[in-house]
């Protein structure tokens, strides 16, 4: 894989019932994710997914493509742009933008983000990792 190459991407479709689900695994209860009626007052005017259940898209996408080397070592440095809402479907992508090769190491950088159904950019960032070849 060179520079570039884009990363197979992962979409999913996010649900009320997902964030709760998410929201019961991390321990995170915050009613802005889990209370249509408080979160209506807010100024997202309603509820919204975790952005770390977003980033997990990221991950598994990394995941597919790096397999145990992600899990193991790979860092990202991302920022969050826009919500994420019950009934949007996001895509997690990316593309290769460099390779540097240490020895029989190959460290991959890539350029990653979360787009909605709409089109918007609602994550962007950084994703690297070394493999050993």
């Amino acid at each position: 894989m060179e520079k570039g190459f884009l990363l197979p991407p992962v979409t999913k479709k996010v649900t009320q019932q997902k964030i709760n689900k998410y929201a019961q695994a991390a321990k995170d209860f915050n009613p802005l994710h889990l209370d249509e009626d408080f979160a209506r007052n807010t100024i997202f005017k309603g509820t919204v997914a975790h952005g770390l259940l977003s980033v997990a898209y990221i991950s598994e996408m990394m995941t597919n493509w790096l397999g145990t080397n992600w899990l193991e070592g790979g860092e990202l440095d991302i920022t969050f742009l826009k919500p994420v809402r019950p009934g949007d479907t996001i895509t997690a992508g990316g593309k290769v933008i460099d390779c540097v090769i240490e020895g029989s190491a190959k460290k991959f950088i890539c350029e990653v983000y979360c787009i909605n159904q709409r089109g918007e950019m609602v994550i962007k960032g950084m994703a690297n990792c070394w493999i050993n070849q």
